[in-house]
């Protein structure tokens, strides 16, 4: 019987002292997760993030995630790395060319209010540099 694949959007936070473990390496190798990277800042001597997606069954992933928190990473199911703040966002739409998966995007065409997709949204950061009233901003 073939287990449901299952898709988790996560971000991790290292300590400073895990930031050269092969994590990913063996999320790939004895988890046999599917691993997509969105951002990634981990360096020596640093605190460090990824945001990612992991694809696998169920029971893969919560092994992968126990064998993760051996390291003392932080585990954030949420996902959410870019918020959007709809009180500062004037809906001037400039984000919306600047967005490559249509996260952010006119929800209503009569009033051409912008609205944001957090399911879409591939951590890119390209609102966050266009943006010229901060409406959009990153966790890190």
């Amino acid at each position: 019987m073939n287990a449901t694949m299952v898709t988790k959007k996560l971000m991790l936070f290292f300590p400073r002292c895990e930031c050269e473990k092969p994590i990913i390496y063996h999320l790939v190798k004895d988890h046999n997760l599917i691993v997509n990277v969105y951002r990634a800042k981990v360096t020596p001597e640093e605190e460090g993030y990824l945001v990612l997606d992991v694809t696998g069954t169920e029971a893969d992933i919560d092994k992968a995630m126990a064998f993760v928190r051996t390291f003392n990473v932080t585990i954030n199911y949420s996902g959410k790395g870019v918020t959007w703040d709809p009180q500062q966002c004037t809906h001037c739409g400039h984000c919306i060319v600047h967005c490559p998966t249509g996260a952010l995007h006119i929800g209503n065409p009569k009033t051409r209010e912008v609205a944001f997709s957090e399911k879409d949204c591939i951590e890119c950061l390209a609102c966050i540099r266009v943006c010229p009233f901060g409406a959009c901003a990153s966790a890190f």
